[in-house]
């Protein structure tokens, strides 16, 4: 609590998925402090921007999350878009935080900068043998060059800059549009929609009518590649804990992994998803469509071993509440 109680954070992305759940953290600690800067008000691809962003928040510590994000369709469809803004807002906010004397700033990257083919589990280690899966590289090598301007800076300046790794996340609060959204909520949606939507999953999940059969049959859905590829999910508010841990202990310049320490092929997520909501319809498989990378799961003990952080949620707990979630959005 003491290490939280004078001094002024500011969390880019603070209003986002994953962002919001580190604010709590946060406030969980008494933190006082906290500035969420919003797109609107702040472009951070703009230096002019950033420049006004901390003379605005003044802050001692800098955790940024901001990022431009999607799924796979996403990054295909803008991968000039997703490199460039990624790279400008890390670059200059962790420039402007050199200037102004920060005294710590916590880049969190992502498990999209570890080699296409990377042996398993994913060691900090591997991060540089190999160029990354072609779907999400361009995102992916530009919250790469943040571990290089963080390790640059603390040799030439010594600037406490620290480099997260996190895993797929997933949780409440996630983006359910079809168009950008990652494999666990797309996958949520997809099964929802073929069940007739919200209201009618809803139903057909409550105790009283569990073992009614649906009034029409549900749709099929079409999920992208074979379902073969693995990955590792880690359920957001354990990345959140994990990301205050790391600011409050973690003070060295090699990357960390965050992660759950386990793997699911996609075929066996989308079962398991069918069987927690529910769902009784078809599952179609679009193998013109790609798999993205083969497999997908990190080494976990150094973020144990650095700063005690170890995943508390497993993955069924986590899609239930996420699945709880959704259903009772608006």
């Amino acid at each position: 609590m003491s290490f939280w109680s004078n001094k002024r954070i500011l969390v880019t992305g603070g209003a986002g998925f994953l962002g919001s759940f580190v604010v709590e953290k946060l406030q969980e600690r008494e933190c006082k402090n906290i500035f969420i800067p919003r797109s609107k008000d702040y472009d951070l691809v703009e230096m002019e921007a950033v420049k006004r962003l901390y003379r605005d928040a003044k802050p001692d510590i800098v955790i940024h999350l901001a990022a431009r994000v999607g799924g796979i369709g996403a990054n295909r469809a803008n991968p000039g878009k997703f490199l460039y803004e990624n790279l400008m807002m890390g670059v200059q906010m962790m420039e402007v935080g050199r200037q102004v004397g920060l005294e710590k700033f916590v880049a969190v990257g992502t498990v999209c900068a570890y080699p296409k083919f990377t042996t398993v589990p994913f060691k900090e280690e591997d991060l540089w043998n190999g160029y990354p899966e072609e779907t999400n590289a361009p995102y992916g090598l530009a919250k790469k060059m943040l571990l290089v301007q963080a390790q640059a800076y603390r040799q030439q300046y010594g600037f406490n800059a620290i480099y997260l790794l996190p895993v797929n996340l997933y949780g409440p609060r996630d983006n359910f549009d079809l168009e950008s959204s990652h494999v666990i909520p797309a996958l949520i949606r997809k099964i929802i929609d073929a069940m007739g939507g919200k209201e009618s999953a809803f139903q057909r999940l409550n105790e009283a009518n569990k073992r009614n059969k649906p009034e029409k049959p549900d749709k099929p859905v079409i999920v992208w590649g074979t379902g073969k590829a693995t990955r590792e999910f880690l359920y957001v508010e354990d990345c959140a804990e994990a990301i205050i841990l790391a600011t409050e202990k973690y003070n060295k310049p090699n990357p960390v992994n965050l992660g759950a320490g386990f793997e699911i092929s996609i075929r066996d997520l989308v079962k398991l998803i069918a069987k927690l909501t529910g769902f009784k319809g078809k599952i179609v498989w679009d193998t013109s469509k790609p798999d993205g990378q083969p497999r997908r799961m990190l080494d976990t003990s150094k973020a144990e071993k650095e700063f005690e952080f170890k995943a508390s949620v497993s993955l069924e707990e986590g899609l239930k509440k996420t699945i709880d979630w959704y259903l009772s959005s608006t």
